[in-house]
């Protein structure tokens, strides 16, 4: 995860050296900014602005830059060996490192400087921590991508870079990865977005999932802004990019099938979640809105919309006999009772359409392995998607045949899928690719996480 923002320019297509790039016009300059909620975000080509505010998220969000970028790093060490840092081709042959998890890095910068290669120029990284984003720095401009941040500069916050930005090199887009308690909200300090759209009102940007911690309202309201602002924005819900993924769609759609019912699972491995705040509702808001969020935002995606009034849920609490964890890697003594995390959070709604969902979420295992699955079920067909996060596999059953079929595709990358997306459509314009995660969409997965954590709360089983 990144706390901070970058800047930078990508060169002019006809200037780049790497004669298999190729895109119908120029993009001189990106905006981008690293994220605290996704580990790994990376910044991408060209101008990247966020801000943060002061307090325990800005400690949070400058060592989960460090996180990001180092992951990032880690990948690509022996390859500094074999690539001169000054080669301007060698950032976009670089082979993708493996996905991340809640305690590793995603890795988004990595994808911005495949994606645009000798075109990345960062100009600017935002961060209110100078010294861990010169450190971050550092590590970047002893490697292969040399050429996309030797020049650089760290400000403290949007307004910095603002007051000494050159007009002539106004960022074409912005990566946003600040923490998401500072931004999706309408008061001052949590504004981020707003701020986006009064000093970049045309510029596209990508932000990371969730869009925010605060009111659903408020996210609403910040959604209505964008949409008038009229720029693409891209939201970190990168599932939809996968390759089964698509092909689920692909067969519900050729068969005209409509989507009867939905079940989704999510069970973590917690024995090496280490962060406090990670188990600490008034920090995180709890494990349906920051973590399951993935998979309430797919459920959707095959689903449609869900109607909030018929979320019911049910949890288990720290408290109770069965929600006693042998293996917590933090003292939850120092939470505050009524703020520690449920284990289980079970959830069931109807969508729109008359279908039905339902939702599983439980911090339950050890090691390291998660175990994540959805099933979509329609007339004659079931789909199931298992592990899309590390090595995504869909099994599916159609009729005249009681023996599930195996789809997998090697050398998917939905970060990539992601980012490329969103550059195709700011150089290319809207429709020159797909944006599967509006912001729109995005809040109200939001707003769905936001039901049944409530919903399992006004349930739950008060301690004696």
């Amino acid at each position: 995860m990144f706390t901070r923002t970058a800047l930078s320019r990508a060169l002019p297509r006809a200037a780049a050296a790497n004669p298999t790039t190729t895109t119908s016009r120029s993009l001189t300059r990106l905006a981008a900014s690293a994220s605290v909620t996704s580990p790994g975000s990376y910044i991408a080509k060209a101008h990247l602005s966020t801000s943060t505010s002061t307090g325990g998220a800005i400690k949070a969000a400058a060592s989960s830059i460090a996180n990001a970028v180092s992951g990032a790093v880690d990948g690509a060490t022996s390859a500094v060996t074999e690539f001169d840092p000054h080669a301007v081709t060698a950032m976009d042959k670089q082979e993708p490192p493996a996905p991340g998890s809640d305690e590793g890095p995603w890795n988004h910068s990595f994808r911005l400087e495949h994606k645009l290669g000798p075109r990345l120029k960062v100009v600017a990284l935002i961060d209110p921590s100078a010294a861990r984003a010169n450190s971050v720095l550092s590590v970047k401009r002893n490697s292969f991508v040399l050429s996309a941040y030797k020049d650089t500069i760290v400000y403290p916050n949007i307004e910095a870079y603002v007051q000494n930005m050159d007009p002539a090199k106004k960022p074409h887009a912005i990566w946003v990865g600040s923490p998401p308690a500072f931004r999706g909200q309408e008061r001052e300090g949590r504004d981020l977005e707003k701020k986006l759209i009064e000093y970049f009102p045309e510029v596209g940007f990508f932000i990371e999932k969730p869009v925010s911690t605060g009111p659903v309202e408020e996210a609403f309201s910040i959604s209505d802004r964008l949409k008038k602002a009229n720029a693409p924005v891209s939201v970190g819900y990168m599932l939809r990019y996968l390759k089964v993924v698509q092909k689920m769609k692909q067969i519900l759609e050729e068969n005209n099938l409509k989507v009867m019912a939905t079940n989704a699972r999510y069970i973590m491995a917690y024995e090496h979640t280490a962060k406090l705040d990670w188990w600490d509702k008034s920090q995180t808001c709890g494990p349906i809105v920051e973590q399951a969020t993935h998979f309430c935002d797919l459920s959707r995606y095959f689903g449609g919309e869900v109607d909030l009034s018929t979320v019911m849920a049910h949890s288990l609490e720290h408290f109770e006999p069965a929600g006693k964890l042998s293996k917590i890697p933090v003292d939850e003594n120092k939470i505050a009772p009524e703020q520690r995390i449920p284990r289980v959070t079970c959830a069931t709604w109807k969508y729109e359409s008359g279908a039905v969902g339902s939702l599983t979420h439980a911090v339950a295992l050890q090691g390291f392995n998660y175990s994540t699955e959805l099933d979509v079920y329609a007339d004659g067909y079931q789909l199931r998607l298992v592990d899309p996060y590390n090595a995504p596999v869909l099994y599916f059953r159609r009729p005249g045949d009681d023996h599930e079929e195996v789809v997998r595709y090697s050398n998917d990358d939905p970060f990539f899928s992601e980012v490329a997306n969103l550059i195709d459509v700011i150089e290319n314009g809207q429709g020159a690719a797909p944006i599967l995660s509006t912001y729109e969409d995005a809040t109200k997965t939001y707003a769905l996480t936001w039901a049944i954590r409530e919903a399992s709360e006004r349930s739950a089983k008060k301690p004696e």
